[in-house]
C-alpha cells in the first residue's frame, strides 16, 4: 500500500449529501477483486449520459459535461470534498477502489459511513473529518478559484489552505501509523515473518503430520 505522508493537490467538490457506496461504483462493475481498472466507472451515473455496463470502451461514450470530475477546472484532482454521511449504502470495498484507481488519496467531509471509512484506511485513503462549518468554508473558496488546492500533512494532522488558513483533525493513532508507513493488513502481517517463521518451525516439530 502506498504511503500517505503529505500531499498537496486539487480540490474536486462534490456537493451533495448520502453519497452512497453504489453511486461512487455502481453494482454492475464489481466483477472483479483486482484492486485496479475500477477508475473510469467512478460516480459512472453521473459521469456519463448513457447507462455503462462492464466491458464498454469508456472513451467513446458521451461525458455529462455538468459533472465535477468532467470539468477541466478539476481534472487531476486527488482531494474530494464532500458533504455528510459520504460512503453510506453496502459494505462494498470496490468504493475505495474506484477512487484510488481515478487519483483520489484524500477525502474530506463532515461526516462518513462507518464501513467506508474503515476501507479507506485499508486502501491508502486518508478520510478526514471536518466540521461542517469549515466543510462549508472550503466548498466557497473552492468554487471561487479555479486549480484550488489544499495542503495536508498527515504526521502533524492539519489542512493548509491558499491562504494560509489552518485546519486540524483527529485520526486514531494506528491508522495514521499505517498510513504514515504504507502498512496494509498484509504489510502488518509480514512484520512478524520472523516470529511466524520461528512458530511455524516450532510447531512442525510438535505436530509433523500438519506439514505434511
Amino acid at each position: 500500500m502506498q504511503a500517505f505522508t503529505q500531499l498537496t493537490a486539487t480540490v474536486a467538490p462534490m456537493d451533495r449529501a448520502n453519497v452512497d457506496t453504489d453511486m461512487i461504483i455502481p453494482k454492475q462493475f464489481l466483477k472483479s477483486i483486482q484492486r485496479s481498472g475500477f477508475g473510469p466507472n467512478l460516480f459512472d451515473e453521473l459521469r456519463y449520459l448513457d447507462e455503462g455496463q462492464p466491458g464498454m470502451d469508456n472513451s467513446q461514450r458521451p461525458l455529462n459535461p455538468d459533472f465535477i470530475l468532467n470539468q477541466a477546472r478539476y481534472q487531476g484532482a486527488q482531494i474530494l470534498l464532500a458533504r455528510k454521511n459520504f460512503g453510506c449504502g453496502s459494505s462494498r470495498e470496490h468504493a475505495p477502489w474506484a477512487l484510488l484507481d481515478a487519483g483520489f488519496r484524500c477525502v474530506i467531509a463532515p461526516s462518513f459511513a462507518d464501513i467506508f471509512f474503515n476501507n479507506c484506511f485499508k486502501n491508502g485513503i486518508l478520510p478526514i473529518v471536518l466540521p461542517e462549518a469549515q466543510v462549508d468554508q472550503l466548498f466557497q473558496e473552492v468554487e471561487a478559484q479555479v486549480g484550488y488546492q489544499l495542503s495536508i500533512d498527515l504526521e502533524h494532522q492539519s489542512i493548509r489552505t491558499p491562504t494560509g488558513t489552518e485546519f486540524t483533525f483527529e485520526v486514531d493513532g494506528f491508522r495514521r501509523y499505517c498510513l504514515l508507513n504504507g502498512l496494509d493488513d498484509i504489510g502488518l502481517t509480514l512484520q512478524e515473518a520472523d516470529a511466524i517463521r520461528a512458530y511455524e518451525a516450532q510447531r512442525s516439530q510438535v505436530t509433523p503430520w500438519l506439514f505434511q
